[in-house]
């Protein structure tokens, strides 16, 4: 009995790993190279911090096959919050966008597709927020993470929080791919 439980376990754990594994989406950015520091024009204008708090370009490609939207974030695991720092959470942006522009993440979000939304980041705003540690920590990561989804768009109430969000983005991921920029205000 306990032979075919456990083969059962087995057969069930390789076949829906499979089934739930996220395919591999490129992403890159012209503005900040993969695992290189962030310039200052994408740095946060605020805080202490001196830089233009311009959004980079941000481009991907070979999303899944049924991608019915797209959701982008931009996370800093090493704040010290306890929970780290949202500084972009755009989603319902269409499949057949291939990138953003530089600036795209501004307040107004007139420079994002129709019906793509911004969230509320960390900062107490939408749109995009750019780096900004405290003085004397090492540099933190600023994870970027496109995200191909099945569903057209993620149905939130108003002004959702990023945890929020990232729970229908998970709920509904078919795809994902990031880099990570660096950024430190001392001893980089």
């Amino acid at each position: 009995m306990f032979k075919k439980w456990f083969l059962a376990v087995l057969v069930m754990s390789f076949w829906t790993s499979g089934a739930l594994a996220a395919q591999k989406i490129d992403v890159g950015s012209r503005d900040i190279p993969n695992g290189k520091k962030i310039a200052d024009k994408f740095v946060f204008s605020g805080f202490g911090c001196s830089g233009k708090n311009v959004s980079p370009e941000v481009h991907w490609s070979h999303l899944p096959a049924g991608t019915k939207s797209l959701a982008l974030t931009v996370y800093d695991p090493d704040a010290p919050t306890g929970s780290g720092w949202w500084h972009w959470v755009v989603y319902n942006l269409p499949p057949t966008l291939k990138g953003l522009p530089e600036g795209a993440g501004n307040k107004n979000g007139k420079r994002l597709p129709r019906n793509a939304r911004q969230a509320v980041t960390d900062f107490g705003y939408a749109g995009y927020g750019g780096p900004c540690p405290p003085p004397g920590d090492a540099p933190h990561h600023y994870i970027f993470t496109v995200y191909a989804l099945k569903t057209s768009r993620l149905k939130l109430p108003p002004h959702p929080s990023p945890a929020l969000i990232g729970y229908f983005i998970h709920m509904n991921m078919i795809g994902e791919g990031r880099f990570v920029g660096r950024y430190g205000r001392s001893g980089q």
